[in-house]
């Protein structure tokens, strides 16, 4: 994001995906509704420092961290945002004055603003809690949209892997001391990550597509998801056949971890220094390849998807 790109937004106005906020010093109180609203509705790009009618303000230059601060703290809050969802905040200089930007995507789930559900209907972000239609509506449309939010009724605690869910615990415990989940049971866990909810259609509650996905037995993800697989294979000597091959069909959390261990054993580390360190080139690439082959994909299609390593290139494709 540059001056122009910038300069180009505010042309626009606020409306249905753009929102301004003035913000010098400190964060508006309303500024969590609207990354509410945005999230259960389309997305949306929020811009702090940006007065209602397109003037440019700026975030005073002492209080910018702060601001950026605050506003990572309460997001990553449960208490404030249910549930939480990553975002970050850009500082883009126009004329001299710090504008933060913020890309909010639209999210698969349901989210809560202070115990409150909140969506967007053209400038404005509305309280719709209240509103029985309203709310059913949104949480039919976010599982018509995305499957993996489907409902599983007759699921059970039992058929979903406690060590992962520990691991998740742990690596988010870990990376944010004193987060909410170091003391939920894993029940708890699973409900304030939208991983348990109910299906307005059918009158039921349980665990969503995404619960097993994550953390389901390898025999129930296969009961559900008979088709479901990762291909990773190596075509050097035998580009008929293969070389190597790794077919994986576990919980994603677990695949991430196969598919970077069989990238790792059959992709040389090249060596590359950056400002004095040695940086692993390959991990940093393969990160964002192997996330988005587990996740971004339509789980289901019946052709699994692939990561072919060859002499000179590595292909994937999430299905054919």
């Amino acid at each position: 994001m540059n001056e122009s790109e910038l300069k180009a937004i505010i042309s626009k106005g606020e409306g249905l995906r753009i929102e301004f906020k003035e913000c010098k010093s400190n964060l508006s109180k309303d500024i969590y509704e609207t990354v509410c609203a945005f999230l259960n509705r389309f997305g949306g790009e929020l811009l702090l420092g940006v007065e209602d009618n397109g003037d440019v303000v700026g975030v005073d230059e002492d209080c910018v961290q702060k601001v950026k601060n605050e506003f990572i703290t309460a997001i990553n809050n449960p208490q404030k945002i249910s549930p939480t969802f990553y975002l970050s905040a850009k500082e883009v200089k126009v004329k001299d004055k710090t504008v933060i930007y913020i890309y909010v995507s639209e999210s698969s789930q349901v989210h809560r603003c202070n115990g409150k559900i909140f969506d967007r209907n053209e400038d404005g972000d509305f309280d719709i809690t209240d509103n029985t239609n309203l709310v059913a509506n949104l949480y039919m449309r976010k599982q018509s949209e995305y499957y993996e939010n489907r409902i599983f009724p007759f699921l059970t605690l039992g058929e979903l892997r406690k060590d992962v869910i520990r691991r998740a615990r742990k690596l988010a415990v870990v990376q944010n001391p004193g987060h909410a989940w170091g003391e939920m049971d894993d029940l708890e866990l699973l409900k304030s990550a939208q991983l348990y909810g109910k299906d307005y259609k059918a009158g039921k509650k349980g665990f969503t597509l995404a619960a097993v996905l994550l953390f389901g037995k390898d025999s129930v993800i296969a009961s559900i998801l008979p088709h479901y697989k990762t291909d990773a294979v190596v075509r050097r000597v035998d580009t008929d056949r293969y070389d190597d091959r790794d077919i994986v069909n576990t919980n994603l959390i677990d695949s991430y971890d196969r598919l970077m261990a069989f990238i790792g054993k059959n992709l040389p580390d090249k060596f590359y220094i950056e400002n004095k360190q040695r940086i692993n080139l390959r991990d940093h690439l393969f990160r964002e390849v192997v996330s988005n082959i587990l996740i971004h994909r339509e789980f289901t299609n019946h052709f699994p998807a692939k990561l072919v390593i060859e002499n000179d290139c590595v292909v994937y494709r999430k299905q054919q």
